[in-house]
């Protein structure tokens, strides 16, 4: 059985990550989410082990002492992670995971992960960026200020990651992540191993 891929979504909050993330996983079934585990409180309409495991900030960092998160980072004042065993176990099983996180977990992931592929989402500009964040109304004003700053910061690594999506029209956004999965999926390889026999039977 071929190893599943790790696809990394990173970019700044009000980006759109959250709708490219729920596109990509109702186009294709063959990519999973991996949800992470928070120290945050649960906003409007979240479930439990839906959108992130909350735990307290005691539990977590027991959990970060046993060694048990691939990454982990602060991020606004409130703690997140991911359960590494669970990654490299459905990989293991030929599972792409997909993992939707900042900047500073990516970095983390990448040095232990060296094969994962990493897509930046951008938002079209600051101007719209900024529109988006107080669109949502759950902010205060010092939140958007500061996720303002924090996107500022992070746009800086645009760099460190292999491929970049500009979200102005989320359609268009959401062809180029399923796009990127796809080609990635092609790779030779991957391809040769998924298809040894059959290219050695072809070559005869």
């Amino acid at each position: 059985m071929s190893k599943g891929k790790l696809f990394i979504l990173a970019g700044p909050s009000g980006a759109g990550k959250a709708t490219l993330v729920h596109a990509l996983l109702a186009a294709d079934a063959k990519v999973q989410l991996s949800i992470s585990f928070t120290t945050r409180a649960p906003r409007e309409g979240e479930q439990n082990g839906r959108e992130y495991h909350f735990v307290s900030r005691e539990e977590f960092l027991a959990m970060a002492g046993r060694g048990e998160f691939l990454e982990h980072a602060e991020v606004h004042g409130n703690l997140y992670g991911t359960s590494q065993k669970w990654i490299s176990d459905a990989m293991a099983r030929g599972q792409d995971i997909l993992l939707e996180i900042d900047v500073q977990g990516a970095q983390q992931v990448r040095r232990i992960f060296d094969g994962a592929v990493g897509v930046f989402i951008l938002p079209p500009s600051a101007e719209i960026l900024e529109q988006r964040l107080r669109n949502r109304g759950t902010d205060s004003e010092e939140a958007i200020v500061k996720r303002l700053a924090n996107a500022r910061e992070e746009i800086a690594h645009v760099g460190e990651f292999d491929y970049v999506i500009v979200n102005e029209h989320i359609d268009e956004a959401v062809r180029d992540i399923i796009g990127v999965v796809r080609a990635e999926r092609l790779r030779f390889l991957a391809q040769a191993e998924r298809h040894n026999a059959l290219i050695a039977s072809l070559q005869g």
